[in-house]
């Protein structure tokens, strides 16, 4: 199999992360290493807590963060567990407001000396809660350029965790990428109504194989499973799933979180409020995302119409549209 654009996009990613953590170890280095906490709403070897908790181990291993972590954390006992790890003198916590937005914000306001950075739907909150979105829809978009251009059907399924608004996004840009190359194509959509339940995943994605789609976009881990069994292709989301998957998934909508994760440790070393939205730092021009794919799968055109758009993403001259509202 021919892996040097998939190589080469796992080494870009590499090099943005290892950028931003270049111009901030040496201030922090100066200085003990930052007491950190990661609440995860689901096992970390969910593909989104997957990344974050990466970042942190990677950042923890360099010396510039001591981290601690929770994991399969429910709604009902995330403030609980926001409000342990504040009172055991954590100076920043990441995690995921997404099914405590309300809770979250007040238990910050009442930990104002701690600092909170969460993956969020919604905004900022005082000096010291700041959000963060998983915005992969350029690679989403990227990737659904050269689904359109394989699929022989002229559908494509996509299973997504629920209607939040960052799903919404990164299946209607996967949906848009398809439409781009392909108006003539189909998306059919599914939500398994969870963050973390791959039989349930596989099970929407079988279903949709049975309605005709013959490439799936997986933004939930469980989706390859059905297009392998299957013997379709499949699109990952957040991390690169080739390797897991080598015969199945060709093109995986990456997202870096130490880019993130960098800017806001360096507002809490420099004593800033952390009260911000942090998702722009993810963004494929800002090279915290990108889309990696093992060429020659797709057709050699829809390869370089997929490489140009890729550009001007980069250049900023396109902006792949962010449409949240539930796709239909």
């Amino acid at each position: 199999m021919t892996t040097d654009v998939l190589l080469s996009r796992r080494a870009l990613l590499a090099s943005a992360a290892a950028l931003g953590a270049t111009a901030f170890l040496p201030n922090a280095r100066a200085s003990a290493p930052i007491k950190v906490a990661g609440i995860h709403g689901s096992p970390v070897e969910n593909a989104w807590n997957s990344v974050l908790h990466k970042a942190l181990q990677d950042a923890a291993s360099e010396g510039v963060i001591e981290y601690v972590f929770s994991e399969g954390v429910s709604g009902t006992d995330y403030a609980r567990a926001m409000r342990e790890y504040a009172e055991q003198g954590n100076k920043l916590i990441i995690g995921e407001a997404y099914a405590v937005e309300t809770e979250a914000r007040e238990v910050a306001a009442d930990y104002p000396e701690t600092t909170f950075v969460l993956g969020s739907s919604g905004k900022e909150s005082g000096d010291n809660f700041g959000v963060f979105g998983t915005w992969n829809h350029d690679g989403a978009y990227l990737a659904g350029m050269l689904a359109g251009k394989m699929t022989k059907s002229n559908i494509v399924g996509s299973v997504g965790a629920m209607p939040i608004p960052e799903v919404n996004m990164l299946i209607n840009a996967f949906g848009e990428g398809v439409k781009a190359v392909n108006p003539d194509a189909k998306l059919l959509v599914a939500f398994i109504g969870t963050f973390f339940d791959p039989p349930k995943a596989r099970e929407a994605g079988l279903a949709q194989i049975d309605a005709g789609a013959d490439i799936l976009f997986g933004e939930r881990i469980g989706t390859a499973d059905a297009a392998k069994e299957r013997g379709i292709k499949s699109v990952g989301s957040l991390i690169d799933y080739t390797p897991r998957y080598p015969q199945t998934v060709f093109a995986n909508a990456l997202w870096g979180f130490r880019p993130i994760l960098d800017a806001a440790l360096a507002d809490v070393a420099a004593g800033k409020p952390v009260g911000k939205d942090y998702t722009a730092f993810g963004l494929l021009k800002e090279g915290g995302s990108d889309i990696a794919y093992v060429k020659g799968v797709a057709p050699a055109d829809a390869e370089a119409a997929m490489e140009a758009k890729r550009a001007e993403i980069k250049a900023g001259t396109f902006e792949v549209p962010r449409n949240m509202d539930e796709p239909k």
